[in-house]
């Protein structure tokens, strides 16, 4: 049978309330009696009910966290940071996979919601006015996690995307490269789609380079997309001389398809990307790329959520961490 605080009262000898308190971190408990109350804790193996607390004190302890795949090691590191900053300040993390689907985000968040967590963070894509309508339905607070609302009405932790993808593509520009290609993300896609296009264009349009069409593709972030936008670069004449990719894994898939069709990194085509995974480094020839502080921004997102549950006075609410280049060997100066 469970054991109850009734049990553990009986035990230790106490009153109910005492044992609460013991179990509630009270200071007003004497230290002789707090420790009559552990061990009949330790002897019954008693487990306080964290649903009854919650009821009781109107908080769970529990933050919910939606991650749009789970698969995707570039979420792990976010998720990390989170999980960190959520133990120091005494909170545990309800973890959903969305698998990149409006339908299941908003039914997630839902389900959050109802499960009575303190606070929600959210990792996606694209904010739709139908998750606005399901947070403003919340009476708890939330943060967008590496993505970030049309408006900016919502609290968010994020870096520049625009401004990451013009820093990518000028690396390539000042190289020497001109026939620069882009894979790119679905421009349904705030942050890496539409913004990270954005950069690609501007970057071009500042060198005065001309943005072609056929220069760009559209992947799905994956490694196998990227091969076939490779591959149909390869017919086009002018082939690009680089490709700037918006995201690691696919750029990775983009050295792998030029160098199967016997071509070398970065001395027939240069390529980069944003993210740096741990794969960039791995990869042979490394990949140069635009960092994004994956953990600092699962870390600053939770710090963020402690403080609107907590009702901590916040100066910014919409909050953009610093990105990176890291020069490895994917790029080089043409000759």
């Amino acid at each position: 049978m469970t054991v109850t605080i009734y049990d553990v009262a009986r035990e230790a000898g106490v009153s109910m309330a005492t044992v609460s308190r013991v179990v509630n971190n009270n200071p007003n408990v004497k230290p002789q009696t707090r420790k009559k109350v552990f061990e009949a804790i330790e002897r019954l193996g008693y487990r306080p009910n964290a649903v009854a607390r919650g009821l009781a004190s109107k908080k769970t302890t529990t933050v919910g966290v939606v991650i749009p795949d789970i698969s995707n090691s570039i979420f792990a590191e976010v998720a990390r940071g989170i999980e960190d900053i959520a133990n120091m300040y005494h909170y545990n993390i309800i973890l959903c996979n969305a698998d990149k689907k409006k339908e299941k985000e908003i039914r997630v968040i839902n389900t959050l919601l109802e499960k009575q967590v303190d606070g929600l963070l959210f990792m996606g894509g694209v904010v739709t006015e139908e998750h606005i309508q399901a947070f403003r339905t919340s009476s708890v607070p939330v943060v967008l996690c590496g993505t970030k609302d049309e408006n900016q009405a919502m609290a968010s932790v994020d870096i520049d995307h625009e401004a990451a993808a013009f820093d990518a593509v000028n690396v390539l520009i000042e190289a020497g490269h001109r026939d620069i290609a882009m894979i790119s993300g679905t421009l349904q896609d705030p942050a890496n789609g539409f913004a990270r296009y954005q950069g690609y264009k501007r970057a071009l349009e500042t060198a005065g380079i001309p943005v072609r069409d056929e220069y760009v593709r559209i992947g799905n972030y994956r490694y196998e997309s990227s091969v076939d936008a490779v591959n149909y670069f390869l017919e086009l004449s002018p082939r690009p001389s680089a490709i700037f990719s918006a995201t690691d894994e696919m750029a990775i898939g983009a050295i792998h398809t030029i160098q199967d069709n016997g071509l070398r990194v970065p001395e027939d085509i240069a390529v980069i990307s944003v993210d740096n995974i741990r794969m960039a480094s791995m990869v042979r020839p490394t990949l140069t790329t635009v960092a994004q502080p994956m953990y600092d921004i699962g870390a600053v997102s939770m710090r963020l959520l402690t403080k609107l549950m907590n009702k901590e006075s916040t100066e910014n609410m919409q909050v953009i961490l610093p990105h990176e280049i890291i020069n490895r060997h994917s790029v080089k100066a043409r000759a």
